[in-house]
């Protein structure tokens, strides 16, 4: 068995890529080409996924309870984030579907992309391609933003956004 070297921050961006398609079918060349992801480090990312418990070992079926677990309690201790300079981008966390709905704020937080169109507080996502996968794939988007909320909100956001991605994960 290979040896487990710890999880790297796009491993979450790619296994909520895979819960973003519920029971639909996916295979890891069209991981790679939706998210921007070369194809051997999806490969290696489901790897370590597998070796983590969040994939079991048949490498298609996600954990659902062991992601949402991870996400809850470990992913902003793991991959803590602090808002940055103001920048142009695309809205997360709270400035962003669904808790932009729920919760207002004047400071809004964004991910740096050239051809956003809010301008906010950078947030560094997990990988630098996820901007531009989330603006294909509004689910994909939700999960990510809901995801950032956890890594950057307050308690209030980050038990919404727990909330709601239990919702969208569970019942995909």
């Amino acid at each position: 068995m290979k040896k487990h070297n710890g999880m790297r921050p796009h491993d979450i961006a790619i296994l909520l890529k895979i819960a973003s398609k519920g029971q639909q079918n996916w295979y890891m060349k069209d991981l790679a080409y939706e998210l921007g992801i070369s194809a051997s480090e999806i490969s290696e990312s489901i790897n370590r996924s597998v070796l983590s418990g969040l994939i079991s070992m048949d490498k298609k079926t996600l954990n659902k309870l062991a992601l949402i677990d991870f996400l809850k309690s470990g992913l902003r201790y793991v991959y803590p984030q602090q808002p940055g300079a103001m920048v142009r981008g695309i809205g997360t966390a709270h400035s962003a579907p669904p808790l932009n709905n729920q919760i207002m704020s004047e400071e809004p937080f964004v991910w740096p992309f050239a051809k956003g169109n809010i301008r906010g507080q950078a947030i560094e996502p997990l990988h630098p391609k996820i901007p531009e996968a989330c603006l294909r794939d509004n689910k994909y988007y939700e999960l990510m933003a809901l995801t950032d909320a956890i890594r950057v909100g307050k308690v209030r956001e980050q038990h919404l956004a727990v909330e709601m991605i239990k919702e969208r994960i569970e019942h995909a």
